[in-house]
């Protein structure tokens, strides 16, 4: 049976030079897209709010657990 539960993926920044919309060191959301993913890219939601692709070199992804991205995502919708 196929897991029906949403899974949210998190990566770590640790290179932000050149980017001003990166923090080295700072957990930022990826977006899924295959098509970034085979030229090593990822998608991810930076400082500004909207989703870029970044080379998948400058950030560590990071795998938590069901209720962990959970409160994760609450905390980002409450940014907003």
């Amino acid at each position: 049976m196929a897991n029906s539960r949403k899974r949210y993926r998190f990566a770590v920044c640790i290179a932000d030079e050149g980017a001003d919309d990166l923090q080295a060191w700072k957990l930022y959301r990826v977006l899924p897209d295959d098509a970034a993913a085979e030229e090593n890219y990822l998608r991810v939601v930076d400082e500004s709010g909207e989703d870029y692709l970044y080379p998948a070199s400058r950030f560590v992804v990071v795998d938590f657990p069901a209720a962990v991205q959970k409160q994760l995502m609450a905390a980002t919708s409450e940014k907003k």
